[in-house]
């Protein structure tokens, strides 16, 4: 690629917005849009055979191409269409009572600490979290503050792998390893890590792990997995019945029977994520690695402007951070309301950026992303407003 610029026009995205959000829904680029029209073309043509005789293969291979990325074996693996159904699958399928403990963080996704709370009214076990400091000075804070909370009674632990409102990554091994040691299973919620940082899910060696692939490895959107340990797979079911449950077929495990297949949909976003995975991977000399430690390369180069601009500490080591990063915004911002500096930024400069509350101080965070199409002068230009908002 020459450019910036010429790899922006492999999207499809606004050349009038500057788009520095990639991580709250992804963007997908024309090539992997194009190919997933030539199969709902071919799904249209004959839908019969489609479902009859091609999705399955379409299907399998699709899963095959994930599952090594991932670093999993492809038993383990199944579609779902986003990590909150991946999330929610567990949760749903699991038992809890009144003596029961689900252990998660302050910074946890808002939809899934939902979830969360929805199973304690169900079951009546306690959701008890762990207050993650933010700014944060080292991982090691994040183990410590998880394992103080566990006690007998903790049944399950639901943990991000990259926070969604702070940016930051979770030292998401060690922390299985040390409730695993405690007798405790993990379900992660990896919905930022595929394609954003290296994923091996053996070695993770989490209970259950889920992950969008619309996000930073720029699928369809309605592509996301749920890894479950073999050992729990009988126990975990999608929260639609269908054709599977009853299937007398031997060939595929109960697990994926069920959750391949759970009515009539439109499976071609699963079907283009080999698509997503190799263009992704062809943009760059280094393939992923490189693209990887480009984004995250980019992402720092935003945070020292944004910091320097707006004189504000980073709240977190580099070392915590892969495509997303977030930054305080200054004390004379905080009695605005964030989404009114959200439609601001966007309806008068043009800026697409994450603006969020957090629960103390500092008050309101900005969360910048990095993909291949961003620029440094992107992240320049959100500087001088942001600067120019606190005058």
């Amino acid at each position: 690629m020459d450019s910036r610029l010429s790899v922006r026009g492999l999207w499809s995205l606004d050349s009038a917005v500057t788009f520095l959000n990639h991580g709250s829904f992804g963007a997908c680029p024309k090539q992997v849009l194009e190919f997933q029209q030539k199969l709902r073309s071919q799904l249209e043509h004959e839908p019969l055979r489609f479902f009859g005789r091609e999705w399955e293969p379409l299907l399998d291979d699709a899963r095959i191409k994930l599952a090594a990325f991932v670093g999993a074996d492809v038993q383990d693996l199944v579609f779902v269409p986003n990590a909150t159904t991946g999330v929610n699958s567990v949760l749903r399928s699991l038992t809890f009572s009144p003596e029961d403990e689900i252990l998660t963080t302050n910074h946890e996704y808002n939809a899934c600490r939902n979830a969360l709370d929805f199973i304690a009214s169900r079951t009546g076990a306690r959701v008890v979290v762990a207050k993650i400091p933010f700014p944060i000075d080292s991982p090691q804070q994040v183990i410590a503050a998880v394992i103080e909370r566990v006690s007998p009674k903790t049944r399950l632990a639901l943990l991000d792998h990259v926070t969604s409102q702070t940016g930051l990554i979770f030292p998401i091994q060690e922390l299985v390893r040390e409730l695993q040691q405690r007798g405790v299973d993990t379900l992660v919620d990896g919905a930022h890590a595929p394609g954003m940082i290296s994923l091996d899910l053996r070695e993770i060696g989490a209970t259950y792990y889920t992950g969008n692939c619309h996000k930073w490895l720029c699928a369809p959107k309605g592509t996301a997995f749920l890894y479950v340990r073999r050992d729990k797979q009988l126990e975990i079911r999608p929260l639609t019945i269908s054709h599977g449950t009853n299937s007398p077929r031997t060939d595929k495990s109960r697990f994926q029977l069920e959750f391949d297949w759970t009515g009539t949909d439109d499976p071609t976003a699963y079907m283009s994520v080999p698509e997503a995975i190799a263009f992704m991977g062809s943009l760059l000399p280094g393939g992923w690695t490189e693209l990887r430690q480009q984004n995250h390369q980019l992402v720092l180069q935003g945070r020292r402007l944004l910091c320097e601009a707006l004189e504000v500490q980073p709240p977190c080591p580099e070392e915590m951070i892969g495509s997303m990063a977030v930054v305080p915004l200054p004390a004379i911002l905080e009695n605005r309301d964030f989404m009114s500096i959200h439609d601001e930024l966007f309806d008068k400069f043009g800026i697409q950026v994450q603006v969020m509350p957090w629960q103390e101080k500092p008050r309101l965070l900005v969360r910048i992303s990095a993909q291949i199409y961003n620029t440094l002068e992107q992240y320049e230009y959100l500087a001088r407003v942001l600067k120019g908002l606190c005058c």
